[in-house]
């Protein structure tokens, strides 16, 4: 009994001991089945073509048992299957195929071949991966509306850049003159693609002659560039006209240009010069030439006044040059007894005459006197006073000093004498009365 029971553990030990390596052994099978299966999901990116461009699909996998690779189209058309074409499509290529990755082309890609595209691992079950493909829609060049050529001096005019086919919406931007100004923006959407336009509206001065304005278009597609249109403006204006003169100052024998500057668009040519409402004087010294009026050698005869006039269709336009001609300035020796002139207040503005002298360093010979100098004059008639009332002193006192009482001798006894013999023989011996010979002095 007891050795039937012994027989029974013993066998009952085996079994157990069976089972856990039967255990171990499909566990382990399970994890490897799970890592293969695992190791098999097709990888692929998302990716972005510019229209025309060249667009690779590419997709691996990290383990594989022979197992095919599959790339379909959005509309689940096969492309390839593993090297085998099956679509009949000359723009799509195979690149690589191999049990770990299958890599095809498409060339001339268009805005149609955008979407979703797949790809399959022919497992049990199948896996896939899905990829998109971005196509960018490149912007046609931009074209300018709304300019025609001359324009006018005073019309009101608009602009219109117009730019098609991007995807997604173009930028449109204006420049005039390199200088970025600010339109009005529409975008319209037509189908995967969008029209974008921009406009400009401003009044057209003379300014805007020759100006260049630029549309310019932005776009994610356009990565080394820019699409861009300009227009030049060609602006019809009446004349304008400004004299030009060689020197600032005109004196006596002096050479002298005038150049008439007539600024119109068409150009107004030719000038007519004319002298005081007439014709020029015919002088071998005035000479025309051109838009330029030469004075060999200035006379006072040549004053006056000269004007320039210029004409084209839209208007007529002139300036004015009033020419004196002054006395050449002479050269004389300084004075060494003349006292130093008083110097005059220039803090006031200086005039005409004042500038042409302070340019040139000549003093205007055809100037008037100025008024007399109050100082000088004052000064001199305190001198005339002061020396008078020195003369007048110095008299006086000279009188004063001599000054006294002289009796002659038939002064002396004219009192007590009846007669004049009397008196003088009183004079002889009267003494007296001595203190009337004394002499007073002060």
């Amino acid at each position: 009994m007891m050795m039937k029971q012994h027989m029974l553990f013993t066998l009952y030990s085996i079994c157990g001991i069976v089972l856990k390596d039967i255990l171990a052994i499909s566990v382990a099978a399970t994890k490897n089945k799970v890592r293969g299966t695992q190791g098999q999901v097709p990888i692929i990116q998302n990716m972005t073509v510019t229209e025309g461009g060249i667009a690779n699909l590419t997709c691996r996998v990290e383990h594989n048992d022979n197992t095919s690779l599959q790339w379909s189209n959005p509309a689940q058309q096969t492309l390839f299957f593993g090297d085998k074409k099956a679509l009949r499509d000359n723009r799509i290529e195979l690149v690589r195929a191999t049990s770990q990755e299958l890599t095809i082309s498409i060339s001339e890609v268009t805005l149609a071949d955008e979407g979703m595209y797949t790809c399959s691992l022919f497992t049990m079950p199948v896996k896939t991966a899905k990829a998109f493909l971005t196509v960018l829609g490149v912007p046609k060049k931009p074209e300018i509306n709304g300019l025609t050529k001359p324009v006018l001096e005073g019309d009101q005019i608009t602009l219109t850049c117009v730019t098609s086919g991007s995807k997604p919406a173009a930028d449109v931007r204006w420049f005039k003159n390199e200088k970025e100004i600010k339109g009005a923006k529409e975008v319209n959407a037509s189908g995967k693609t969008f029209t974008v336009k921009s406009s400009l509206q401003f009044l057209v001065n003379r300014h805007d002659d020759g100006v260049a304005y630029t549309c310019r278009v932005d776009h994610v597609s356009l990565t080394a560039t820019h699409e861009e249109t300009t227009q030049v403006l060609e602006v019809h204006y009446a004349p304008y006209v400004e004299i030009k003169h060689s020197i600032p100052a005109t004196l006596e024998g002096q050479y002298l240009k005038l150049e008439c500057v007539p600024h119109g668009n068409p150009s107004p040519d030719p000038v007519l010069w004319t002298k005081d409402g007439g014709e020029l004087p015919d002088l071998d010294r005035v000479i025309v030439e051109g838009r330029e009026l030469t004075f060999m050698s200035l006379n006072r005869t040549d004053n006056g006044t000269y004007r320039c006039e210029a004409t084209n269709h839209l208007g007529t336009s002139h300036a004015e040059y009033k020419l004196v001609v002054k006395d050449a300035p002479t050269t004389s020796s300084p004075s060494t007894t003349s006292p130093s002139p008083i110097p005059r207040d220039n803090t006031g503005p200086l005039d005409s005459k004042d500038l042409n002298s302070a340019v040139t360093g000549n003093r205007d010979p055809n100037a008037l006197p100025g008024p007399p100098d109050h100082a000088l004059i004052g000064g001199i008639v305190a001198v005339v006073v002061f020396a008078t009332l020195c003369l007048i002193i110095v008299l006086g006192r000279y009188l004063a000093r001599h000054k006294g009482t002289y009796l002659t001798n038939e002064a002396k006894g004219a009192d007590d004498a009846p007669d004049a013999d009397t008196a003088i023989i009183n004079a002889d011996g009267n003494h007296a009365h001595a203190e009337e010979k004394k002499e007073y002095f002060i």
